[in-house]
């Protein structure tokens, strides 16, 4: 199991809440209050890493390169007892918690030592609780949180106490020494009452990279020495690292510089423990509670059905299985990494072709209204189709659309009098309705501008994407189905249009996840959890299926 998976099943778990029917109106009071409950933990699910260690040992700097970004600031000395959190947001951001009932302020990531260093803010008198740092990455939108800690050593003996409050909130700490000085009287002391407290600690000895072989080889024998003698001391992970060129071979993709930095070695042991101890336990403790819960729900027939569906999620976790068989393609999406498209960028064709409609209909809508000859042309096409009908009222005028309509009506009203008193013949009659047909997609000039438009903008793309395929790629909105379609087909290169629908998969897949989410914290009462990304995730939903509102109409699309 991974992290997307362990995602998916608790998708799958608030699905069945809410189709077991478990959490209908008309359930007892008890089991809805249940069931708002295990909604709650769903939502609120996380993992908590508290990194804790003396100033200058580097915790930033680790923190940086297992997010993959060089964006939290280092060197500056947080001595105040103010808890800074790393998590995710949709954009760079620092949010301030205060203490009592003072609302929090938005702040920049650079103005971040002013609220958290004793020179900024000494003896915390600006009374901060929480500095909460929120960074666009991916491994924090899957449920992460960094907790930094102020520091071990301090002579504030807050800082102390306030690290101790995390114990029991913490599913790992991360203590980090380094090669200048392993393991402080602080760092013992630490590591006593967490192992007192069993709780799992990751021990990190960074800067491996300004200390020898030799030097490295004593660093480790004198650690394990002083392990030997703590409360489960075997438990307990030690790793050397360089944060530094960890950060700096994934900046440039360097997979063999991350393996000597010894960066990958520690992720992946975390990650296993979080996901074979801390969400494998999650899951079957939530499993029980919701299957204890369906066995109470009134109607025998639901009762049994949901019952069998967690018995079969639980049997999957339990058997260390995954939720579902991974296929070729689901390995190929999970390969791409799949940034967010920021939330104002729709697809570009449409943004292409709404610009080139808007500029027809505000020349068209003055030219109706001072030429006799696009007056009368008008009137021949019978008006324009229903849709852009409604378009181009939203720019004229009411004195506008009389002046260019009224012929247009003239015109109809000749034809349907012609059709009522034919002049000639039995096949003129008015049961014929071919010519109370209005004009559609193939008669409308608005229409004929969209799809002209619509051509010019796929083939602009297709080009960058001839050219420069990579680039091309990464500079790209995501382009919503309608258009998707017409740009596959003006990509001569299958390879490059392979690129462009894995790419727009992991997009649509990325986008369904945000979906979940905010279902889920909608459901918890915890929409104050959600993200802008889930937040707006209903509207780039329907934006992705059907295009922009205005531009995308019935009929024929070619």
């Amino acid at each position: 199991m991974d992290l997307r998976d362990y995602e998916q099943t608790k998708f799958q778990l608030a699905e069945l809440l809410r189709s077991s029917g478990a959490s209908d109106s008309q359930q007892p009071r008890q089991i809805q209050d249940q069931v708002r409950d295990l909604f709650s933990r769903l939502a609120e699910d996380r993992f908590n890493l508290v990194v804790v260690g003396r100033f200058s040992r580097g915790k930033t700097s680790l923190m940086n390169a297992v997010l993959g970004v060089d964006r939290l600031p280092t060197g500056i000395r947080p001595i105040t007892s103010v808890i800074t959190t790393v998590t995710y947001g949709s954009t760079e951001k620092v949010i301030i918690h205060y203490s009592g009932f003072s609302i929090p302020a938005e702040i920049s990531l650079a103005e971040l030592p002013q609220f958290v260093t004793e020179q900024g803010n000494s003896g915390n008198y600006r009374r901060v609780s929480i500095a909460e740092v929120q960074l666009p990455v991916e491994l924090l939108r899957r449920g992460f949180h960094f907790i930094d800690t102020p520091g071990l050593g301090s002579p504030i003996i807050e800082n102390t106490r306030t690290t101790e409050r995390f114990l029991p909130q913490a599913d790992a700490f991360i203590l980090v020494t380094s090669y200048e000085g392993p393991l402080s009287d602080e760092e013992v002391r630490f590591l006593r009452s967490a192992s007192a407290a069993a709780q799992p600690v990751f021990i990190v000895i960074n800067k491996q990279d300004l200390a020898d072989s030799a030097e490295r080889a004593e660093a480790l024998r004198y650690m394990r020495e002083q392990l030997q003698g703590l409360p489960e001391g075997e438990a307990l992970g030690l790793f050397s690292l360089s944060a530094r060129e960890g950060l700096a071979a994934k900046q440039k993709g360097d997979a063999e510089r991350l393996a000597a930095s010894g960066v990958g070695a520690f992720e992946a042991e975390l990650a296993q423990f979080l996901i074979n101890a801390k969400s494998r336990e999650f899951l079957l403790s939530m499993c029980r509670r919701i299957s204890a819960v369906v066995a109470e729900l009134p109607r025998r027939d639901e009762a049994a059905q949901a019952s069998e569906r967690v018995a079969a999620i639980l049997r999957r976790i339990d058997g260390g299985r995954t939720p579902q068989s991974a296929s070729a393609s689901e390995s190929i999406f999970r390969a791409v990494e799949t940034p967010p498209v920021a939330l104002s960028q729709s697809c570009e064709i449409c943004g292409h072709v709404a610009n080139k409609c808007f500029d027809f209909l505000r020349t068209f809508q003055y030219e109706i209204t001072v030429n006799p000859e696009r007056q009368e042309h008008l009137a021949e096409l019978g008006g324009l189709c229903t849709f852009h009908t409604w378009m181009y009222e939203q720019l004229a005028s009411p004195q506008g659309t009389c002046i260019g309509f009224a012929g247009v009506l003239d015109r109809w009203a000749s034809r349907l009098f012609a059709l009522a008193v034919p002049d000639t013949g039995p096949s003129s009659n008015a049961a014929d309705p071919s010519p109370l047909r209005v004009p559609d997609a193939t008669a409308c000039p608005v229409c004929e501008t969209r799809s002209a438009a619509e051509s010019a903008a796929a083939a602009s793309i297709a080009k960058r994407l001839r050219q420069n395929p990579e680039n091309a790629l990464k500079s790209l909105s995501h382009i919503c189905l309608p258009h998707l379609r017409l740009l596959v087909t003006e990509i001569a290169d299958r390879s490059i249009a392979a690129k462009l629908l894995v790419r727009e998969a992991a997009t649509l897949r990325r986008l369904s996840e945000d979906m979940r989410r905010y279902a889920l914290k909608h459901d918890g009462a915890r929409r104050y959890l959600a993200s802008d990304e889930e937040t707006n995730a209903a509207q780039r939903a329907l934006l992705s299926l059907a295009g922009h509102r205005t531009l995308n109409t019935p009929g024929p699309r070619g």
